[in-house]
């Protein structure tokens, strides 16, 4: 019979990658879903000031965290304010992937 010593050694360094994977995949995910938190906030935001007369764009950017400025894009049409931020990623292309979308309407009185 063959000696069996240092097997879960070599086990667990066999599965350790896939285990790293999938806590950055879990993290990444949690992030964007984060990132959807943020961006319902700053449409939310940029439409009250919508309805109140000013400037939407400056309130929903003044909405999002530092970490985000970079990723973050607001558009408003007639009284439609969408706010589009791409969550922060170690790879560019799993941000512009994940990139999450948010709209809220201001309605005049």
């Amino acid at each position: 019979m063959g000696r069996e010593e240092g097997q879960s050694t070599v086990e667990l360094v066999a599965a350790l990658p896939a285990l790293l994977l999938a806590g950055l995949l879990a993290l990444q995910l949690l992030v964007a879903g984060y990132s959807l938190t943020l961006a319902d906030g700053a449409a939310e935001a940029g439409a009250l000031a919508l309805a109140s007369g000013r400037p939407a764009v400056a309130a929903a950017r003044d909405a999002v965290p530092g970490w985000a400025e970079d990723g973050v894009s607001v558009s408003v049409e007639g009284g439609r304010v969408t706010v589009r931020l791409r969550p922060p990623a170690p790879i560019p292309a799993i941000g512009r992937a994940l990139a999450v979308t948010s709209s809220a309407q201001a309605r005049p009185r």
